[in-house]
């Protein structure tokens, strides 16, 4: 077991296998995406699986592949199997836009993935592709379908809510009625600086979602969201939102706080990022495509083992990443912004 600086127990990592994507959410990266990385920048599926085998002795449990889109890398089935085989390692998740669920999930299973997170912003048709730019509704209602088929547990459901994106919340939330599935709604958060920030729809009505710098009136507080639900159950028919006993939460809880509609298949979650934020609990680094530990999602401090894994050297590979543990921020600066996008974090 591995302590910060403040006494967290570092025991999660998440990993950026590729900053590519097949899509292009406009919270996440520019619409025509970001720079190619030349491949000798980028760890190799080796070079992560050692990592993760050498950090594991140092007390990561969980391990999380993210993106970019992890499914568009060819090596993402060979590495959940190398991270498998590490005794140490008791559960690996994926996080993912659920595209290319529908034809990997077997193949995923067997490779020995515990358990998806899938990114849903809206059921609208139109809106979806405005917020993906490239994607399309039923790809990623596809992927949830899939996922649930082939038993991954749990599965959750991921939906940033930034306020001129004019989302039904409510409406979402009901999926949970009939489906075994978690949704989780995000306080939407701003990722880079003013060359890299996050992006947000201009109204309900543009024909597309014109770039503009965040602004502190999109994030809408759980509190708030959790009222437009309960309002729009209540339209409908249906009972209150109920807290979730802490013990039923799902696997992996993290951050987010669990709430259920009476009966309900599933359960609906609030990740308050911004309005009550959860750093004194955060128990996790983060390891970019191209080989930077990152101790902060909101921070730039960045600490690069590819050279010494490249060399060989674990020991230095050890002695890095004790370094950025040890200098785990207390908490977030998420007003300062970052010089990364989203998709090249692993967020």
């Amino acid at each position: 077991m591995q302590h910060d600086g403040f006494g967290r127990d570092i025991n999660y990592l998440r990993i950026a296998v590729t900053d590519k994507c097949n899509f292009r959410c406009i919270y996440c990266m520019p619409a025509d995406g970001v720079a190619p990385r030349a491949h000798d920048e980028l760890l190799s599926a080796e070079e992560i699986a050692r990592f993760v085998r050498l950090v594991a002795g140092e007390g990561i449990r969980r391990v999380r592949l993210t993106g970019g889109e992890p499914l568009v890398s060819r090596r993402i089935i060979p590495l959940i199997r190398d991270i498998r085989a590490i005794p140490q390692i008791e559960d690996i998740s994926l996080t993912t836009n659920g595209a290319l669920l529908p034809k990997l999930a077997p193949q995923l299973k067997d490779a020995g993935l515990d358990r998806v997170n899938i990114s849903l912003d809206t059921l609208d048709p139109v809106m979806f592709g405005k917020i993906t730019r490239l994607g399309r509704l039923e790809q990623t209602m596809a992927g949830i379908d899939a996922a649930l088929a082939w038993s991954f547990e749990p599965v959750k459901v991921n939906c940033v809510v930034a306020r001129r994106l004019n989302q039904d919340v409510a409406a979402l939330a009901r999926l949970t009625l009939d489906r075994p599935i978690h949704l989780r709604f995000i306080e939407y958060m701003p990722i880079g600086d003013e060359h890299t920030s996050s992006h947000c729809a201009v109204g309900p009505h543009a024909p597309a979602l014109n770039p503009e710098l965040w602004d502190a009136s999109d994030t809408v507080p759980s509190d708030e969201l959790r009222a437009r639900i309960n309002a729009g159950a209540a339209a409908a028919g249906l009972g209150e939102l109920e807290p979730l006993d802490i013990n039923d939460a799902p696997a992996g809880a993290g951050p987010a706080r669990y709430w259920h509609f009476p009966g309900a298949a599933g359960t609906v979650g609030f990740i308050s990022a911004m309005s009550n934020h959860f750093c004194a609990n955060c128990n996790r680094l983060r390891l970019t495509a191209d080989g930077n530990v990152r101790p902060c999602l909101f921070s730039d401090a960045e600490y690069s083992v590819r050279d010494a894994l490249r060399r060989g050297d674990d020991m230095q590979v050890l002695s890095i990443w004790r370094d950025a543990v040890a200098h785990k921020p207390q908490e977030h600066a998420i007003i300062e912004g970052t010089q990364r996008f989203m998709s090249q974090i692993g967020g």
